[in-house]
């Protein structure tokens, strides 16, 4: 997402984002319907913006963590179904889709982006450090680690911890991985670099703790995920996500406020099951 993230989302594409915000069509003419306070929220289907091949986030089959929050908005609100306005997570995601009336919700989002409005953030999570257990890496925490320096680490080009990695002087031998990437087409970058680490093409990966997190699991193999919460300088490196709604949508940004509220544990267990590495204000671990 939700890189916010920009960094404003933490998916590569949206530390990327430069989008311009289009006049906004007809909320009728797309199918809207006239929601609280006159606001031009769907009052009985939760239509959502989305990717559709982002996972573990989001993807035409339903199966990402943030099609299943979706579907508990739904019910939670009494909606009475959830549809999708799909758009590759790339430049003008938001303009053709929030900003268009498409579509009322962005399920996740960096807080603080200027595109769209946040609403409370419903998690906190990290970059991490990705790499094999049982060998000489064991117990890094930093990416100014000594044992790091003669490792290659592979990098997603443009997110925050290349900053870090570079005052380390770990970029010479670094692996760079392309911050945009259209899914539909090719492999998420998240997956293609865990692939690599288990080859030996890299020796670390440094990911975006959600994406890390999925695709680690989904390896198979006993790999360390290891939150970068220790860094003494650099980037930030943890970040707050949110839905993203519409700036106008005030009583629509209060409801889903109380929604999160009233459900974080909920939430909480939703993305766990995704393997995503959960923080709390002390940059403390969630694991339940």
């Amino acid at each position: 997402m939700a890189f916010g993230h920009k960094f404003s989302r933490f998916r590569w594409a949206i530390a990327a984002l430069a989008l311009t915000i289009a006049l906004p069509g007809s909320a009728f003419a797309q199918g809207a319907g006239l929601g609280a306070a006159g606001e031009l929220v769907d009052p009985d289907v939760l239509r959502v913006c989305a990717d559709p091949s982002n996972m573990p986030f989001t993807d035409e089959s339903g199966q990402g963590f943030e099609n299943k929050l979706a579907e508990l908005v739904a019910s939670k609100l009494g909606r009475k179904s959830v549809s999708y306005t799909w758009f590759p997570m790339a430049t003008g995601f938001v303009r053709n889709t929030l900003r268009a009336n498409r579509c009322d919700i962005i399920m996740g989002y960096a807080q603080g982006d200027e595109l769209v409005q946040n609403t409370n953030a419903y998690y906190r999570s990290t970059y991490v450090m990705v790499y094999k257990k049982g060998g000489e890496l064991d117990g890094v925490e930093t990416i100014e680690d000594p044992k790091l320096a003669d490792k290659r680490l592979g990098i997603v080009g443009g997110t925050p911890p290349s900053a870090n990695m570079a005052a380390a002087k770990l970029m010479k031998k670094a692996k760079n991985y392309p911050l945009m990437v259209d899914t539909r087409l090719a492999p998420s970058m998240a997956e293609v670099m865990i692939k690599d680490m288990l080859a030996g093409v890299i020796d670390v990966a440094v990911l975006w703790g959600p994406m890390a997190g999925y695709y680690a699991k989904q390896a198979n193999a006993d790999l360390a995920v290891v939150p970068l919460v220790k860094e003494k300088t650099g980037s930030r490196m943890v970040y707050r996500i949110t839905m993203g709604v519409r700036p106008s949508d005030q009583e629509w940004k209060r409801t889903l406020n109380n929604f999160i509220k009233d459900n974080q544990g909920e939430i909480n267990k939703l993305l766990l099951e995704y393997n995503v590495p959960l923080l709390d204000e002390r940059d403390q671990p969630i694991t339940e």
